[in-house]
């Protein structure tokens, strides 16, 4: 939703400016999983080999990155998005901004101790041994002092020509949909369209790719084309055009179904999660009493 209502002003910082960024760049420790906090590098580690991290691990990295490393979130967050599976570029992106404090105001400090208590671990004397108060103040550790720019660029798929029936509608998927059960049965033409400008702008690993065409292979009689929405051959000849809203994608033609929503009239920014919840829990409520109505009658 904060997607929908701040357009690609979601990738800058949305309430405030990010205050003590010494540099644009990635710690080295953070990118080759060597930072010395086990819980940490594990699961860095684990994010190269599965694509997947848990969100309170997501949560430390990044505090170590921005908060304690002194890095803009801008750079990190593509870097963490580019392996995720299960990326989501506005979840990804808001999450980066909250810990540096770009979004709420306040910054979000991991320490030791609270690693330890939440992985299990009991590491002790690393440089997140020490209070919150110490950690706000304290100069960027000498394991987090070298870094770079990590290289994120997508290997997209060569494909071949589409074989398409122009007196059907072209039903238009993307990353971000590739829902089985979309206008399921329906007879249309269905492409997975993978645009290099999107992927230049939002890059992912080879093993994402592989994930979204595996994805792809469960929508019966989708075909796959590495290609601009307009260069998809006869775009004008069908008689419709199908695909669902994403602020990622409102350069398509055509029509745009909703996506599906778990309160889809709680729409709009909201400065926090909980003065969203406020209004989900309203909604709640009202459908509670009236199941309770319901159930009386």
């Amino acid at each position: 939703r904060a997607w929908q209502h701040l357009g690609d002003d979601l990738f800058n910082d949305i309430r405030r400016h990010h205050t003590g960024v010494q540099h644009n760049r990635l710690p080295r420790a953070v990118e080759q999983a060597a930072t010395g906090i086990q819980a940490v590098d594990a699961a860095i580690r684990g994010l190269y080999e599965t694509g997947y991290m848990h969100n309170h691990l997501r949560m430390y990295v990044a505090s170590i990155t921005c908060n304690v490393a002194k890095a803009y979130w801008q750079l990190p967050s593509r870097w963490m998005y580019y392996h995720l599976l299960d990326g989501d570029l506005a979840s990804n992106t808001g999450n980066w901004q909250w810990v540096a404090g770009t979004f709420n105001g306040r910054t979000y400090y991991c320490n030791q101790d609270n690693i330890n208590r939440f992985t299990l671990s009991a590491q002790q004397g690393t440089f997140l041994d020490r209070s919150y108060e110490e950690l706000r103040s304290a100069p960027i550790p000498a394991p987090l002092q070298d870094t770079l720019v990590p290289p994120l660029t997508s290997r997209l798929p060569q494909t071949g020509s589409l074989s398409l029936d122009p007196s059907l509608p072209l039903l238009l998927y993307n990353s971000y949909n590739l829902d089985p059960r979309w206008r399921a049965g329906q007879p249309a033409n269905r492409v997975l369209l993978l645009e290099p400008s999107h992927f230049r702008q939002f890059p992912v690993s080879e093993r994402v790719i592989r994930f979204l065409l595996d994805l792809a292979a469960n929508v019966e009689g989708l075909q796959v084309f590495t290609g601009e929405v307009q260069e998809i051959p006869g775009l004008a000849q069908f008689p419709a055009i199908y695909s669902r809203e994403h602020p990622a994608f409102t350069h398509y033609p055509g029509i745009r179904d909703p996506r599906d929503w778990i309160f889809p009239s709680v729409q709009g920014f909201y400065s926090s999660f909980f003065a969203y919840w406020k209004k989900c829990e309203s909604l709640l409520a009202k459908k509670e009493v009236r199941s309770a109505v319901a159930e009386q009658a």
